[in-house]
């Protein structure tokens, strides 16, 4: 596609892989992100670039009860593809995988197996190749077969072990990897202690909490993979000398239970509300009062400078 065409399309990929739908919004950006339109010295549209921040991983494997995980699964799930569906080696149904099905699996404004149409388009216009595509695929299959492995306890000991290995063969094929050592790795885990590594071994749980943890790694290992060839594909190598930016960041929310991700986004909303308001009211009304315009005093609501300061101060919540 065109560059104009790449930059529209980097837009629904990045939406599928990193909106989900949440108490108020149903196409919530569960990431930050910083585009940049380049354009050249006459002023035509040289190249682009994205940066994004903190992708929300912790909604890979846990969702409120009114809300979804990332759309992509629900996308792949409707079976407008359903090479796509024997390619994973899943099913059709969102609630096989408790990963994804916390919360709801169907949103009313929107149509998952179109969206996934306008995804897989997306992916093609921006150069992908055929392999790297069915890698992205590949991964997002393997998160939802983490959320199925099952282990137990070793009889009279501490110890985890597989339950059955069916579910993380799966898994293994679909990243590449031997499901043996997968497996090995999360049960008897390697610790560098000193200069020298030793095998630790872990009960059920903290085997659990491995696999979660795994889930969300590889998952947002590949959202930010995708986002760097993303940028190589928008980067034409051809001069720039002005650009505009935009910057698009998950709003301010309140939920009945509140995650550490919820506040570093409300802490990043807030700032970002006080530099405004700073800038358009204290700073502009100054102005006024030096330039002698006779206008009303505006007041622009509760100043939040001191909850901030607690937050981010040297002796701070963080």
């Amino acid at each position: 596609g065109t560059l104009e065409d790449q930059i529209i399309q980097a837009n629904p990929l990045l939406e599928a892989f990193g909106n989900a739908k949440t108490v108020r919004n149903d196409n919530s950006s569960r990431f930050g992100k910083f585009i940049r339109i380049h354009f050249g010295t006459t002023g035509k549209l040289a190249s682009a670039d994205i940066e994004t921040y903190l992708l929300e991983k912790s909604r890979v494997t846990f969702q409120l009860a009114s809300e979804r995980s990332y759309h992509i699964f629900y996308q792949i799930m409707s079976n407008k593809k359903p090479e796509l569906i024997d390619l994973l080696l899943i099913s059709t149904n969102p609630y096989d995988f408790p990963y994804v099905s916390q919360g709801e699996v169907t949103v009313a404004s929107i149509d998952d197996s179109e969206e996934l149409l306008a995804t897989d388009s997306a992916v093609d216009i921006l150069g992908f190749s055929p392999d790297e595509k069915a890698g992205m695929y590949k991964l997002t299959g393997a998160v939802m077969h983490y959320g199925n492995m099952k282990f137990k306890q070793k009889q009279r000991e501490e110890q985890a072990e597989p339950d059955s290995t069916e579910v993380a063969d799966k898994a293994g094929y679909l990243m590449g990897l031997n499901s043996a050592d997968m497996l090995k790795a999360l049960c008897y885990p390697r610790v560098k202690v000193g200069n020298e590594y030793v095998t630790k071994g872990q009960n059920v749980q903290q085997v659990y909490n491995s696999v979660g943890a795994l889930a969300k790694a590889v998952y947002e290992k590949m959202f930010l993979w995708m986002v760097t060839r993303i940028n190589q594909q928008l980067d034409t190598k051809q001069p720039r000398q002005h650009f505009i930016g935009v910057l698009d960041i998950a709003g301010f929310e309140i939920f009945d239970f509140n995650s550490l991700e919820q506040l570093c986004i409300n802490f990043t909303n807030e700032k970002l509300q006080q530099f405004f308001n700073h800038h358009m009211f204290v700073l502009e009304q100054e102005e006024y009062k030096k330039e002698g315009i006779e206008w009303e005093f505006i007041d622009f609501g509760m100043d939040l400078a001191a909850c901030i300061e607690l937050i981010e101060k040297v002796e701070e919540v963080f």
